[in-house]
């Protein structure tokens, strides 16, 4: 297929609507969970806890990206990478995000920190206790839990006129 079939000249010149694609990755071992704690240095998130991930590079497809951050991020190599959800963000702007959510495992190893901060493995159920990036208290359990045979969920995350992260789900049918 031709590049000019896909659209993309056509969709920049009407100012459609525009992301820049990002990875999380929730590594697990048994019952815990592995988090970067940010920087005290970084720029958003500074000391708040995230999963692992990061941009998508031009010539990289998702998966691969998703495997890149978590090498670079945490020197782990990891099991049954498996992509369990979508969120689009918008910001207001008039470019978003795209986040593509994935677990993995992590059968073995130390994490290595990186400059993006410190690791920590978590327990599932101490999760409530530490200062997680705003959206993680509901979409890491969506995640964690999601049945192996289950579809990828599916959210959208905006702003409210009081600034407020507000975030729906849509639920495609179990078939």
């Amino acid at each position: 297929m031709p590049k000019s079939d896909q659209g993309i000249d056509v969709s920049l010149k009407r100012q459609r609507y525009v992301v820049i694609p990002r990875t999380l990755v929730f590594i697990t071992r048994g019952a815990d969970v592995l988090l970067l704690r940010g920087a005290p240095t970084k720029r958003i998130w500074a000391n708040k806890y995230n999963g692992i991930g990061g941009h998508i590079e031009r010539d990289e497809d998702v998966h691969t990206a998703a495997r890149r951050e978590v090498r670079e991020e945490t020197g782990l190599e990891v099991d049954d990478l498996r992509l369990v959800g979508l969120i689009n963000i918008d910001g207001d702007q008039p470019t978003g995000i795209m986040l593509f959510v994935f677990t993995a495992q992590s059968r073995s190893g130390d994490p290595i920190p990186s400059e993006e901060g410190t690791l920590a493995w978590i327990a599932r159920d101490q999760l409530t206790q530490i200062d997680l990036v705003e959206d993680l208290s509901v979409i890491l359990p969506r995640a964690l839990e999601l049945p192996l045979t289950a579809p990828p969920f599916f959210a959208h995350y905006h702003y409210d006129e009081q600034e407020h992260l507000v975030i729906r789900f849509n639920q495609p049918p179990l078939s």
